[in-house]
């Protein structure tokens, strides 16, 4: 996804960048004040901070962290962002059959790694509690992982934050792999594939991209004691009405057999639409979940 360019269409956007959570950040802010522009970025950026120093595998005292170092009947309470992320990863496994679990830690660090030994056992029991910030452990072994859902995650709440600001509008940008439009502008959008290409206009609302081009095969499918299954997608495309959504369906429909996914979404009110690139490099699928 590439929307540098499309910059020149929009000359009262304000551009900011910030590093967070292993990406870079692009806030692209219509604000025609410069001053007040800088100060929205300016909290949008200790706001990717904070969120990062919570949900982030990699920071020692981070919630995740921590969660990932309960024993057996230990509970942890932890922040109430934090707890919201994973109360939205817990209804996504429940919407997605399975197919998106943050659980899988010790498996994708495992599959990164290029480890040849044996793939770690799924063990170990994690209890979310729906009303109170905590988690207890009932089994150790499990491990969090939130890089399906984090950095959309965090784009809707730079979008809530602006929003209290009264923004006129933006592009918020974590990397290559997630965008958040909002306003009354439409951002033209390319999607690249290896030998074809699609252009949409994204208007309030998300997109997100998966695929195994960047990192690899780093998407994890929760089944199979022996064996990964390989993901059948080079590339899936989502878009939706918020970041956190689209990010976790982007994920999860790696894992379905191109041909499968309109049913497979057939029902839910999201994906908004959904693109998919295959090793034959075309854009092979464009449909929503009632264009079956």
């Amino acid at each position: 996804m590439d929307a540098n360019r499309e910059m020149t269409l929009f000359p009262t956007a304000r551009l900011f960048t910030h590093e967070a959570m292993n990406t870079t950040f692009y806030l692209r802010i219509c604000e025609a004040d410069e001053s007040t522009a800088r100060d929205m970025a300016r909290e949008c950026c200790d706001h990717l901070d904070f969120l990062e120093a919570r949900l982030s595998r990699f920071i020692e005292d981070s919630d995740v962290s921590r969660i990932n170092r309960l024993q057996a009947g230990e509970t942890l309470y932890i922040n109430e962002l934090t707890h919201q992320c994973l109360l939205a990863a817990l209804d996504a496994y429940a919407r997605t059959g399975g197919l998106f679990d943050i659980t899988l830690g010790s498996r994708i660090e495992h599959r990164k790694s290029g480890d040849p030994g044996p793939i770690p056992p799924l063990v170990g029991q994690l209890t979310i509690h729906p009303d109170v910030p905590a988690v207890t452990c009932g089994a150790p072994g499990r491990e969090i992982d939130l890089g399906g859902i984090g950095k959309g995650f965090a784009l809707d709440q730079l979008h809530r934050l602006l929003t209290e600001w009264g923004a006129e509008g933006g592009l918020l940008t974590a990397g290559a792999s997630s965008m958040l439009a909002f306003g009354p502008q439409a951002w033209p959008v390319e999607l690249t594939g290896d030998r074809e290409s699609a252009r949409i206009a994204l208007s309030n609302q998300s997109l997100s991209a998966s695929g195994t081009a960047i990192q690899g095969s780093h998407i994890i499918h929760p089944g199979g004691e022996t064996a990964m299954p390989a993901t059948p997608c080079r590339r899936v495309w989502v878009t939706a009405p918020t970041a956190t959504l689209a990010e976790i369906w982007s994920t999860a429909l790696m894992l379905v057999e191109p041909g499968e996914i309109p049913g497979f979404i057939a029902g839910e009110e999201i994906p908004s639409a959904v693109h998919v690139h295959t090793d034959e490099g075309s854009v092979l699928l464009s449909c929503g979940p009632n264009q079956h």
